[in-house]
């Protein structure tokens, strides 16, 4: 296994790929029928390697993402976000190149925003959904490191929304709590 660290890019005959499109992630936007216009437009990759069985316990998943610059309407690209479905395994995030925000929200509904950028290293909690906004103008780069048996609640995100979103205000990204106008 080789890894270029700064390019966020992993070399191997172990290494697993996938990625998501503005069509894959078209319901996460405000505005979907903007995605639904520019639909096989990329907006991140990942690239991970299993030590272990998948889903095993004891095994560790590592691997990076890479979040391109864009915005649909003046919400900005991000990823799906999660929660993992075993509440007792966190993750790591190591930001390499670009700035953004990891967006975080407990169980009960809470959500912020924590600085990425390169040098930080966030801790995840288990209990917490996550997901990633570029605000930047470059690819937001970030390693991570989680349990290989965490699995993916994709369902409660879909259902309940995050909470928080970001857009483009006056020339800069702003959050936008959407947890309020949902109960009212």
């Amino acid at each position: 296994m080789r890894l270029l660290w700064q390019a966020g890019t992993m070399h191997g005959d172990a290494v697993r790929r996938s990625r998501k499109t503005l069509g894959d992630l078209r319901d996460l936007f405000a505005r979907p029928e903007i995605a639904d216009q520019n639909r096989d437009i990329e907006v991140y990759s990942v690239e991970w390697f299993c030590g272990g069985e998948p889903g095993a316990e004891g095994g560790l998943l590592f691997g990076s993402t890479r979040l391109l610059p864009g915005r649909v309407g003046d919400e900005y690209f991000m990823t799906h976000g999660h929660f993992h479905a075993l509440p007792t395994r966190a993750e790591i995030y190591l930001p390499v190149s670009g700035e953004g925000l990891l967006l975080r929200r407990d169980r009960s509904g809470d959500a912020w925003a924590e600085s990425m950028s390169p040098g930080a290293l966030l801790y995840i909690e288990g209990q917490h959904a996550h997901r990633v906004v570029n605000t930047g103008a470059e690819p937001l780069v970030f390693w991570a490191c989680w349990p290989s048996d965490a699995g993916y609640d994709y369902a409660s995100i879909t259902r309940d929304g995050f909470g928080l979103r970001v857009v483009e205000q006056d020339g800069q990204p702003a959050l936008v709590n959407t947890r309020s106008m949902q109960e009212k």
